[in-house]
């Protein structure tokens, strides 16, 4: 099992509710997907991140296939343009 945790700092909080909706209509919509949580921060601090995804997929392979997937790639677009940073971290359990 694979394990991805994406978190991202916006420009405006207010894009918080609607990545989380967006992530969240993945779930069982993409083969090897077995669980997508999407997290908005509510202590922010300057430390804090706003968002995050937590997800658990079945193999690396099982990754690579949500990240190409039409699905996947459709949000992308949303999530960038309301981004100013990013942290990624994937591994096997």
């Amino acid at each position: 099992m694979v394990k991805h945790i994406v978190m991202w700092k916006l420009r405006d909080k207010a894009d918080a509710a609607e990545i989380k909706a967006r992530l969240e209509a993945l779930a069982g919509k993409i083969p090897g997907l077995i669980k997508i949580e999407v997290g908005i921060d509510f202590l922010e601090s300057e430390q804090s991140a706003d968002v995050v995804l937590y997800s658990e997929l079945e193999s690396r392979e099982a990754l690579n296939i949500y990240q190409a997937h039409p699905e996947h790639v459709a949000v992308i677009p949303l999530v960038k343009g309301a981004a100013v940073a990013r942290t990624v971290v994937d591994y096997e359990v």
